[in-house]
């Protein structure tokens, strides 16, 4: 077999391989036809990852604007997304308002030096977040509903002043509604009751009698992390008329802006504080067909369990309605008629978040520290892939550990958990923009992984953003290939009498987890099944055809209810259409037996028993029942046992603990990415579950092709796949034989390894705030040990070189073993360089070992955190930072003088091995 000369840590082999040596099923030369051998797809500025920019105080300049674009160039960034947040003390002359001529200026440098570049800039149609500032008016202003009670016996004289002054007094708007309710459920509208000087008087009919008088106030949230210029009541994201006001703004300062534009305009994840409107009460009439008024005390859940919820499902689709079809489109428009894409983080808002992404260009999900859940942001994925986007982003890093702790092989599991997830657009988060000028560690963001020029690590971010390229350039590639539409059954989820807008988030998750729909996805998931979420709303819109379920962006297998009590009617009935013309749904555990919501509620339950009457199924093997219906049918019961059924394919290689993946199509053939994220390593042949005829793996972090070993077992495809622990992969399938390059090379060890030993030279080579002096070692430690004083504080790299003698025969193939680095590491033997690396476990392939007089060189770089301990022990004022300031990733104030030291350097053992 070729041999394919291995720089990564992706795919490699533990410390002793078995001693196996695998061959491809047939010769390379039997498929290697006349194809030419496949290369990367060019890196674009798309494919490439970029960055969040944030603009403390946008006090920019052009030569700082243009050499920060310059080194996110040079590190292989693909653009940057600006966002103008607070600025510095001290530096207040220098700010530039939000929008201003002056601000406009500075963007149209932005994006000019970008494209110079060949990269991309897009804006946050904000500062800080959310939308908001000092356009907006107090009856615009994100707002909640204030409720006040007053009982009344009957015959008594209902007599109140709902006067301004009283009104103004307590920050509540005008008076909405007036209502009074007697215990036996009759409703008086007393808003005819109201003088013209605000004040009411009536007289209660017989009866207890409670009053309910609506109005609403403003939550108080101000626009988060505001930048000068921006500050102001974040906006009310339920009212039309907030929304086309705010953008008023906008249209002032781009109307006269003459400069080049931004590639996208950004909306940040929903965090206002909002649960009313002015005009709600309208807008839920038009859209339930019944007054919200006529039920008050359901809706503040002064009612029966069953009526308060249904009333809050009606309340929780109308607010969701109102972003979906009327607020979010108004600003997603704005963007498209000022030649503009729009991303948007549609997570945390009380809404169908797959209707909210879906209206997006680029919908965009986030990780929050060790909140982890692909299954949250497949919401993302799941809501671009149905509707046909092309592009997944992701905020990518918030939190990700503490300040100057976080490595590059944390950045990297954590973009390939997005990868799994279906993301194939990464957004750093982040980069702040700070001056030449600054004193180290330059102006910050206090939630971000500070991933800028200043840290430590960025000197092998090029690695990294190699990695991320090349993956990137083949998931941006093809089409989804998902077999399986999982209905989000919303309505038991809104349907809830407690509390008004239900919190859903992306960092804490029970809200989904304790779902069926969660349930069902994880077992799925963790099956191997290929799946997308899909709404109420997007299953209206699709179509079935040769069996399949049509939805813009492309072809299903299968449609699958999880276990669920109540559903629109409208859903059923398209579920029913869809069998009947040929598709296969599935109803995990059994039918549903309701329909949600209080109006009309009669008359839609009449409807949705006639549908559920015409579903006859007849008990069958496999704990499943089936309904015949037309062309197609409808299954119900366990869902694993439905999908083999229906013939949908699982990836066997997910019964490997740890091992993830995902899948996307391409004229013939499929793009895998896998990821190893267990603790052991994978060795051995992997089952596929898609029929192919010759395969190729790629490695993202060294770009290296190769064919891969393929055999057919039980008319089954299988690969073998090496995947060290945190390792990842790109599979290529093939539907029919192709070759045209040189087969992979799978490392088994030849005889056990062989120290590396002697006198190491250590010299510092770029970093600081000083460089240590350099030192010899026969013992290799971190650097910290060491009696420089300097080295405990430095943050950068240090070059380690060893000569050495070994049992080497010339040309043969050898593992070299770096062991424990602190962080990353570059390496060369004899001359020539082997690529760098940033996750354990570090070990190279080399093919340029000698007998005697080699030379090994490693350059190590540690994280900063040593250095920034140094800053806080001697009591620097670095911490510089307006609002917030700068806190640690528990939201307290940031201390590093009581951290430990951090390990820096080559630790080892360093070993070599041959292999074969």
């Amino acid at each position: 077999m070729n041999v394919i000369r291995r720089l990564s840590c992706a795919v490699f082999l533990v410390a002793v391989w078995p001693a196996i040596r695998v061959a491809a099923e047939e010769p390379a030369s039997s498929i290697l036809d006349s194809r030419t051998t496949l290369a990367w797809p060019a890196l674009t500025s798309e494919n490439k990852p970029w960055t969040w920019w944030w603009w403390p105080g946008s006090a920019v300049d052009p030569t700082n604007i243009g050499s920060q674009l310059q080194t996110f160039q040079e590190a292989g960034l693909g653009g940057a997304q600006i966002i103008p947040i607070y600025g510095i003390r001290g530096g207040e002359a220098d700010y530039i308002n939000f929008l201003s001529p002056g601000w406009m200026s500075m963007l149209n440098e932005s994006v000019t030096d970008a494209h110079k570049l060949d990269m991309g800039i897009d804006i946050a149609l904000e500062t800080g977040w959310c939308f908001g500032g000092p356009t907006i008016s107090k009856d615009e202003a994100n707002a909640l509903v204030v409720k006040r009670t007053f009982d009344v016996a009957g015959g008594n004289v209902f007599n109140h002043d709902f006067s301004r002054a009283e009104r103004d007094s307590a920050s509540r708007s005008a008076l909405q509604a007036l209502m009074a309710f007697n215990t036996n459920g009759a409703a008086v509208d007393l808003t005819h009751h109201l003088r013209a000087d605000g004040s009411v008087q009536w007289t209660a009919p017989p009866g207890q009698w409670t009053v309910y008088a609506i109005s609403q106030r403003f939550s108080g949230q101000n626009v988060k992390r505001a930048a000068p210029g921006g500050r102001g009541p974040m906006l009310n994201p339920f009212y039309e008329k907030a929304i086309h006001d705010y953008l008023k703004w906008f249209d002032d300062a781009f109307d006269s802006y003459g400069g080049n534009r931004p590639r996208a305009v950004f909306q940040d994840s929903y965090e206002y504080q909002c649960n009313w409107s002015p005009d709600f009460f309208d807008q839920f009439q038009r859209l339930r067909g019944y007054k919200l008024q006529t039920v008050l005390p359901a809706l503040f859940g002064d009612a029966p369990p069953d009526e308060a919820g249904r009333v809050k499902f009606d309340y929780r689709q109308t607010v969701s309605d109102l972003m979906a079809r009327q607020t979010d489109p108004i600003w997603m428009d704005w963007a498209h008629q000022h030649g503009f894409i729009a991303s948007y983080q549609a997570h945390g808002a009380p809404a169908n978040w797959l209707d909210l992404y879906a209206g997006a260009d680029i919908p965009e999900t986030e990780m929050f520290h060790l909140d982890r859940s692909p299954l949250i942001s497949k919401f993302a994925s799941s809501a671009a892939h149905v509707a046909g986007r092309r592009l997944t982003g992701a905020e990518t890093g918030t939190w990700l550990a503490e300040h100057f702790t976080e490595t590059l092989a944390e950045l990297k599991f954590l973009a390939d958990d997005m990868f799994i997830s279906g993301v194939n657009h990464i957004f750093y988060h982040g980069c702040c923009y700070s001056p030449a000028s600054a004193q180290w560690p330059g102006w910050l963001f206090y939630a971000s992984t500070e991933m800028n020029p200043r840290n430590s690590i960025w000197h092998d971010v090029p690695a990294l953003n190699a990695y991320i390229g090349r993956c990137q350039s083949i998931l941006q590639s093809g089409s989804p290939d998902n077999d399986v539409l999982i209905y989000w059954p919303v309505s038991d989820f809104w349907n809830n009498p407690d509390g008004m807008a239900p919190e859903m988030t992306v960092s804490k998750t029970a809200w989904f987890k304790d779902q069926p729909i969660g349930r069902t996805a994880e077992r799925l998931w963790d099956h191997g099944y290929a799946f997308d979420y899909i709404s109420d709303s997007q299953l209206l819109n699709a179509k079935s055809a040769r069996k399949q379920i049509l939805v813009p962006g492309g072809a299903y297998r299968v449609v699958l209810v999880p276990s669920c009590r109540l559903m629109p009617v409208e859903t059923l009935a398209k579920l029913v259409a869809l069998a009947e013309s040929g598709a296969t749904v599935i109803f995990e555990s059994g039918l549903p037996a309701d329909v949600p919501g209080w109006g009309n509620l009669e008359k839609r339950r009449m409807l949705f028993k006639e549908l559920l009457a015409g579903i006859k199924a007849v008990h069958g093997p496999s704990m499943v029942d089936e309904a015949s219906m037309g062309r197609g049918r409808i299954l119900i019961g366990d869902a694993d046992a439905a999908l083999a059924r229906s013939d949908v394919a699982r990836e066997p290689m997910s019964d490997r603990a740890g091992v993830f993946f995902v899948r996307r199509s391409f004229n013939g053939g499929w793009n895998y990415f896998i990821a190893n994220r267990h603790g052991a390593a994978l060795d051995g042949w992997v089952t596929i579950g898609r029929p192919g005829e010759s395969a190729e793996l790629m490695d993202p972090m060294t770009g290296q092709i190769g064919m891969a070993a393929l055999r057919k077992v039980n008319g089954q495809t299988q690969v073998y796949l090496q995947l060290q622990p945190g390792g990842s992969i790109l599979l290529r399938l093939f539907g029919s034989k192709v070759g045209g390059g040189p087969a992979w090379n799978y490392w088994t060890s030849d005889g056990p390894p062989t120290a590396i030993t002697g006198a190491w030279k250590v010299n510092f080579v770029q970093g600081g705030p000083e460089l240590p002096a350099p030192f010899e070692t026969t013992s290799l430690k971190s650097w910290t040990e060491e009696p420089d004083t300097n080295a405990e504080r430095f943050a950068g790299s240090a070059l380690y070189t060893i000569d050495f003698d070994a049992e080497a025969t010339n040309g043969a193939d050898y593992l070299l073993d770096l062991g424990n680095v602190c962080q990353s590491a570059r390496v060369r033997l004899n001359g020539k360089d082997y690529g760098t690396y940033m996750t354990p476990p570090f070990r190279v392939i080399v093919n340029n070992l000698s007998p005697h007089g080699n030379k090994l060189e490693v350059e190590v770089t540690n994280v900063s955190a040593n250095r920034i301990r140094d800053l806080d022990r001697r009591r620097v004022p670095w911490k510089i930072f307006g609002d917030i300031g700068i806190v640690d990733v528990n939201y307290q104030p940031f201390d590093a003088s009581d951290w430990p030291l951090t390990d820096s350097g080559l630790l080892g053992p360093v070993t070599v091995g041959r292999v074969e």
